[in-house]
């Protein structure tokens, strides 16, 4: 791994400039968030990642997979140019990603889309 990070990571944003996985992060332990904050920093250093530390979901999504003490936890995310979007995060408590959890993902995805195409 070097010292520079290949990708940028960024917090998607919604229209009313909220950013929603920052503030389910700042509602986890520091010990929990410190251990979150290594395996996105592995993403950010390292992409593509595989498993256990990222599964691709679906064209595009994928999670970065992390487990604490008594708690396993998902961040959602796509790729964007040199960045790293984190779209969603949630304590997992199936086997299987809620079809909510994914849903909201993939809205996030393709709203962040969106503005990306406005943009240019």
């Amino acid at each position: 791994m070097t010292n520079i990070p290949r990708y940028a990571v960024v917090f998607f944003k919604s229209d009313a400039g909220c950013e929603p996985v920052r503030e389910w992060l700042k509602s986890l332990s520091h010990s929990e968030k410190k251990r979150i904050g290594e395996d996105i920093k592995t993403v950010q250093f390292g992409w593509p990642v595989g498993m256990p530390v990222v599964k691709l979901l679906c064209m595009g999504l994928w999670e970065i997979r992390t487990h604490l003490e008594n708690k396993i936890v998902r961040i959602l995310f796509t790729v964007n140019k040199d960045n790293i979007i984190l779209l969603h995060g949630f304590i997992k408590k199936d086997q299987k990603i809620p079809k909510d959890d994914l849903d909201l993902a993939k809205n996030r995805m393709k709203k962040f889309k969106q503005n990306e195409r406005a943009k240019q």
